[in-house]
């Protein structure tokens, strides 16, 4: 099996680190002017989450969404957009005006979907404008406390001796979470379910009750493990998670895996080029206040910053080795 390496290529600590520096230098107004519009922004900003509230990303959208008002002067109210893998809020973004008072959390599968349904609904390379590359996940499995795997092997091996039996959660199809179980599933040849929900609230709900076997998700687990009420078997980042340093990566529990979706701000198509400064030094700054560095280090997430022509190129990079992957797994709904 190939590994699936969601890091983007090219990502390294100095970028993130000439992020840091470039907020820490930034001019103290924010504010665009001669945009045609007066001065920008002169009404609150608007952040379609395409995740259910209480969840890591909302969590930490939110934290940064605080950060950014302080430096713009003005509300970055939240809104929560959840179903469908995560791409609800990217189709949102072709029904508003592109004048910056709109933005949306851009996960990978909005990368994904285009290329994996019969008729798109947005091209990716064409209907956005790329503001800013903020972050990535801690992803992992986890179990009931109670059940009886105490490995990520052992469940592996229950899961191949008993096709069919075995129900796992994701945040939804065509996520990162679902297509890396599908992958360890090829590769072990097992047969279990995938179970979409919209968010972490449903799915750990669904695991403690019983309804699913293991839930594969980004880090809203981290306090119910914490608390014992909930078991990690494996983290899928490069190296072992600061907070569960016991807990193996997928690599060391034999599974050639690194994810962790990365995402970034994006809005409407057109956006003009002032705002899109704006918007992107104010984010900047936000990414790396000390306020929401500690929502990031709750989660065991890190800061993944690029600028707006870099993420761009992302973006364009992202396109086309996720088709490749959907083509090669045969992905196309």
């Amino acid at each position: 099996m190939r590994p699936s390496v969601t890091l983007p290529s090219g990502f390294t600590r100095r970028a993130a680190l000439l992020g840091l520096g470039a907020g820490l230098l930034a001019a103290p107004s924010l504010r665009a002017q001669g945009t045609g519009a007066g001065r920008f922004p002169d009404r609150p900003v608007r952040l379609l989450v395409p995740w259910a509230a209480g969840g890591t990303t909302d969590i930490q959208m939110r934290a940064l969404a605080e950060q950014a008002a302080r430096r713009l002067g003005q509300p970055v109210i939240v809104e929560n957009k959840p179903g469908a893998g995560g791409v609800l809020a990217a189709q949102q973004l072709l029904q508003e005006r592109p004048d910056g008072y709109v933005l949306a959390q851009m996960p990978i599968s909005v990368f994904r979907h285009p290329q994996m349904a019969q008729r798109a609904l947005f091209n990716p390379l064409e209907d956005f404008t790329w503001v800013i590359h903020v972050t990535g996940y801690l992803f992992g499995i986890v179990v009931r406390a109670d059940a009886p795997w105490q490995t990520l092997a052992q469940f592996l091996d229950y899961a191949k001796a008993n096709p069919g039996r075995v129900n796992y959660g994701t945040p939804g199809v065509g996520t990162s979470l679902h297509i890396t179980m599908e992958q360890i599933a090829g590769a072990r040849g097992i047969d279990w379910t995938h179970v979409p929900f919209r968010g972490w609230a449903e799915n750990a709900t669904a695991l403690l009750g019983g309804q699913i076997q293991a839930s594969a998700d980004s880090s809203g687990w981290a306090d119910m493990v914490q608390s014992g009420r909930m078991r990690l078997l494996a983290v899928w980042s490069e190296s072992r998670a600061k907070r569960f340093p016991d807990v193996p990566t997928l690599r060391e529990s034999g599974i050639d895996i690194v994810s962790a979706s990365p995402y970034g701000l994006a809005g409407p198509k057109g956006i003009n080029p002032e705002v899109v400064r704006v918007l992107h030094d104010a984010f900047r700054e936000a990414l790396f206040d000390p306020a929401h560095i500690a929502i990031l280090d709750r989660f065991d997430m890190a800061p993944m910053y690029l600028g707006s022509d870099e993420y761009a190129a992302l973006a364009r990079r992202t396109f086309a080795e996720e088709g490749a992957m959907i083509r090669r797994m045969g992905l196309r709904l």
